[in-house]
């Protein structure tokens, strides 16, 4: 049985060696002490709780699980987002992944967090079906067009400016949610650091009156992809037609949750909801009694800038 301990410091070279093994290193988010620092250490909601498996002394499997403060009708849920699970492919099959699992829900009751939730892939959905969590439901998958999809050309994103730091204020207001569901606690500090400093990843935003849009740059499969990963504000449909036309890109997606302000918005911005094409799957666990539904998709307000995998 693998041997389950906290994090320590002098681990990190030998995690990021198990995390890359494991999940690969998509574009935009290589696997750098950068990036692990930045999600783990500086996150404003505080530093993620970090569990090694070993065996033969060796860091056989990593789990972390992100703070994460949701804002809900009854107050602000404390919860631990359930990322960088990683067991290395020379220790599959031996119990890695449920006894990080176990160990960390032990742990997470008694430092705070009273929600855990995630988007864990085909191969560990199953997995955590059985230890507990339950389903809330599909993230399906908005999109709009752009003229990059029958025009041939250079691929590559221009460089882009996307400092966050005078405009944290603004931009936080617009994104400020209303309290009758789930919701990310969007601070000028939490925009700051989610979108302003993210070490890897290309951020870019746009304003309109009091409206306000947020995308990733990425490129997939030759083509330039803008992720919507947030918009908020009276104007944010309009915000994100300025977004998408100062960037040009080949076509835009994204997703809000169903019967929400930012769904109709990103609507109206012209992402259409595409029938069953479904991202990701979201299921979550409570360590404690909560009176919010967390099973229930109605419970929830979230945007793919909080479900993505950063």
């Amino acid at each position: 049985m693998p041997k389950v301990r906290r994090f320590e410091d002098a681990d990190l070279d030998e995690v990021l060696g198990v995390l890359r093994a494991a999940l690969g290193e998509p574009p935009g988010l290589e696997r750098t002490p950068e990036l692990f620092r930045w999600k783990h250490l500086d996150n404003p909601f505080g530093r993620s709780l970090m569990f090694v498996a070993e065996i033969d002394g060796r860091v056989a499997g990593f789990r972390a699980l992100m703070r994460w403060d949701l804002e809900s009708p009854h107050g602000t849920v404390r919860c631990g987002r359930a990322v960088d699970t990683a067991t290395h492919p020379d220790f599959q099959r031996r119990g890695v992944f449920r006894a990080l699992t176990e160990h960390a829900i032990a742990e997470a009751g008694g430092a705070g967090i009273d929600l855990i939730f995630n988007t864990p892939n085909a191969k560990s959905g199953g997995g955590y079906l059985k230890m507990g969590w339950s389903s809330v439901g599909p993230v399906g998958v908005m999109a709009r067009p752009g003229l990059g999809l029958i025009r041939m050309g250079d691929k590559a994103w221009p460089p882009a400016n996307n400092d966050l730091t005078e405009e944290s204020d603004r931009v936080a207001a617009s994104l400020e949610r209303s309290a009758n569901r789930l919701a990310t606690d969007r601070t000028p500090t939490y925009v700051e650091w989610r979108f302003g400093s993210h070490p890897t990843a290309s951020y870019v935003h746009a304003t309109v009156d009091d409206g306000v849009a947020i995308g990733r740059r990425n490129v997939r499969n030759g083509r330039r992809e803008l992720v919507i990963s947030e918009l908020g504000g009276p104007s944010a449909s309009a915000a994100v037609r300025s977004l998408i036309r100062s960037q040009r890109p080949d076509y835009s997606v994204g997703w809000f949750s169903n019967g929400t302000p930012e769904r109709a918005a990103a609507i109206r911005a012209g992402l259409m909801p595409i029938p069953r094409m479904t991202a990701l799957t979201l299921v979550a666990r409570p360590l404690r009694d909560l009176d919010t539904d967390v099973a229930a998709p109605e419970s929830w307000g979230l945007a793919l800038g909080d479900l993505e995998l950063l």
